[in-house]
């Protein structure tokens, strides 16, 4: 895991330059460092190494092809580079001279000189972003892996493409000064995250999952004020080299109806997965909540490991966020070589002020407190850690997945008069009722299930499609009445055009756009930050197609999802051990800033500094801080994305301040 950057334009002349842009993102990347420049054509790239497979000096970067002809500046790990290298060989394209070394940098490298840029993408297993220059053709080339567990920005500073793992590789560049982006910030502020290809800052960008991105010297000279579209404009390409869609869309005509053979499909294609994301030249380990993702994930690394597997897990105080007592039962069940740690409040409170600088741009899961503290105790020991991201997109996990689509088969039925009527009832009714009725479900007491019910029947009452039901439940915000000043618009559209079920829609969107834009961009700079690699086994493509012919009834089943998980962890765990409601990875926020950060919050949220800066409709935002202080209606996502935000601006400004 690296951290990668580069620079397309005048100021390539000058190493330093590009040198600073790495500097920034030495945290990724703390065993080496590289650069490599033409001057004459402007064209510069820089890395930060975090060496995890071949530690000596051949896996140092900006790598050159043995041919001379391609400069590669690599961010991931591609798993199964030793078939490609053993394809290489036996087409008899060895290098020339022989192999420097064995890391998978050089195998990929080479197999994009011997077979093309997408001939090397479609062949490699791996989680990637990379920039690479042809130095024949004078073509710089950006891609992302299939699913987005590694991130990349690009854009402009001043006349200069730009490009880095991180916002502040960019920052770094002495032309940027880019404003902020109000309809991102207006996305941030109802998502919590800021939903790819939008960036903060305007003229910058996410380059989407599973794209390749090439530009030629001409075309870095025009900047571009929005992202392009799929196909060439200017000189600009932008090509998706793989598509989840047409995975599902393939799937859907070709599903595994037999549960046997399901299940003996899909533990061979995780079994494989998790033996090639366990491989590396440094100690690995995998966190364990105690859930059935991580569950999973360890014991199939502890059937194949000849070593007790290294397993992390955190805990609180708070019973209600607690899941270590979980996840230690399963570890002693397995026979791991368990480690947990208790975080107290304050320790995790002492999170918060680092999450400005760790994000980069505003963003609001609360889970990145938790999942920063568990990859800070996990790299006292490993480099490497598995998790179990990944299993609730692929195996229909996420509450909405079984509710939501039962919920719109019945209110169909009832008069949308009718509904509407009863849900203006709803709406009034004090956030106390909310948490009694969600009391009343499977798992329905934890702390962010009454706000979930109150929108979603809330949506329900007035809705024409189940979009507008999904949108409820992942918006913070109603439709048309943004916070931000100037952020009314057209939204991002919600990708559900498929012809399928409707869970399997919403599982399809949670794959494309949540899973990358929140959990892994969450999962990537929280254990980034500690220089922490982290795997994510069901994310391989292979398991992913697998995971996609399993039909919904081996999915979701009896109210529940996951079913098919749940059989196959049964194999290695009792499930007295894992049966239990979904937790999540969370935090008491909400109650922190009504009690020890009240003061912390009260002064982002202040109404005259926010009429000052400009972004947000201060009375809104009072209004909105009220209800929650008040128990009238819990807002903490809501509320815990304008401090963040307001955080990081009041950071971008002392960084300013100092600069100037």
């Amino acid at each position: 895991m690296c951290g990668v950057a580069g620079i397309l334009g005048e100021s390539a002349s000058d190493e330093r330059v590009v040198r600073a842009m790495s500097a920034a993102l030495a945290h990724r990347g703390p065993d080496d460092a590289g650069a490599w420049v033409d001057p004459e054509v402007g064209v510069a790239l820089g890395h930060r190494r975090l060496s995890i497979v071949d530690l000596s000096p051949a896996g140092h970067e900006p790598m050159l092809s043995s041919n001379g002809r391609f400069v590669l500046t690599f961010n991931g790990e591609i798993y199964n580079f030793e078939d490609l290298r053993a394809d290489l060989e036996a087409g008899g394209l060895v290098p020339t001279g022989g192999w420097r070394g064995h890391s998978d940098t050089e195998v990929f490298l080479e197999a994009i000189a011997a077979w093309g840029v997408e001939a090397a993408l479609s062949k490699a297993v791996g989680m990637f972003a990379f920039g690479l220059w042809d130095r024949r053709e004078r073509l710089l080339t950006l891609a992302r892996d299939r699913f987005g567990e590694k991130p990349l920005y690009y854009g402009w500073a001043g006349r200069n493409f730009v490009f880095g793992s991180e916002l502040k590789a960019l920052r770094a560049h002495p032309r940027f000064d880019n404003p902020i982006d109000r309809r991102a910030l207006a996305l941030f502020a109802s998502r919590t995250h800021i939903p790819a290809p939008l960036s903060i800052y305007r003229s910058v960008f996410k380059l989407p999952p599973a794209c390749l991105m090439e530009i030629t010297v001409e075309a870095a000279s025009r900047p571009l004020d929005v992202a392009p579209q799929a196909g060439i404009r200017d000189r600009l390409r932008l090509k998706r080299y793989w598509a989840y869609r047409d995975v599902v869309r393939r799937a859907l005509g070709d599903p595994i109806h037999d549960e046997v053979d399901a299940l003996a499909e899909l533990e061979r294609v995780l079994a494989t997965s998790i033996r090639g994301q366990s491989f590396a030249d440094v100690p690995v380990g995998a966190f364990l909540s105690g859930g059935i993702d991580s569950s999973t994930v360890v014991a199939l690394y502890q059937q194949h490991s000849s070593i007790p597997v290294r397993t992390f897990s955190i805990g609180f105080e708070d019973a209600a966020f607690n899941e270590a007592e979980h996840a230690k039962v399963v570890a002693q069940h397995l026979g791991t070589v368990h480690h947990e740690h208790y975080v107290t409040a304050a320790e995790a409170r002492d999170v918060i002020p680092l999450l400005p600088a760790m994000y980069d741009e505003p963003f609001a899961d609360s889970s990145q407190i938790p999942t920063h503290l568990v990859s800070r105790f996990a790299r006292g020991q490993v480099t490497v850690a598995l998790t179990g991201d990944g299993g609730d997109e692929l195996f229909g996990g996420y509450n909405r997945h079984v509710v939501t689509p039962r919920l719109w088969e019945q209110v169909q039925r009832v008069p949308r008069l009718v509904r509407a009527a009863s849900g203006s009832s709803l709406r009034r009714l004090p956030n106390q009722f909310w948490a009694g009725a969600a009391g009343l479900l499977r798992g329905g007491r934890q702390p962010h299930v009454a706000g979930k019910l109150r929108k979603v029947l809330g949506a329900a009452a007035t809705a024409t499609s189940l979009e507008e039901i999904h949108r409820s439940l992942v918006e913070e915000w109603p439709s048309g009445r943004s916070p931000v000043l100037g952020g009314d618009g057209a939204p991002l559209p919600f990708d559900l055009e498929l012809e399928a079920p409707d869970a399997v829609r919403m599982m399809y969107w949670d794959a494309v756009s949540y899973l990358p834009d929140d959990i892994l961009c969450k999962v990537d700079r929280a254990s980034m930050a500690v220089a922490l690699e982290t795997r994510v086994p069901f994310l391989d493509h292979r398991v992913a197609e697998v995971a996609a012919r399993i039909p919904l009834t081996l999915k979701i089943r009896e109210g529940r999802g996951k079913f098919i998980l749940r059989r196959l962890l049964d194999r290695h765990v009792p499930s007295s051990l894992v049966d239990r409601p979904k937790a999540g990875f969370a935090v008491p926020v909400g109650q922190w800033i009504k009690g020890p950060l009240r003061g912390w919050a009260e002064d982002l949220l202040d109404p005259r500094a926010m009429r000052a800066d400009g972004w947000f409709d201060a009375q809104m935002i009072s209004d909105r801080w009220r209800h929650h202080l008040t128990g009238r209606q819990d807002s903490t996502a809501a509320i815990w994305a304008v401090l963040m935000f307001q955080s990081w601006l009041r950071e971008q400004k002392i960084a300013s301040a100092v600069a100037a």
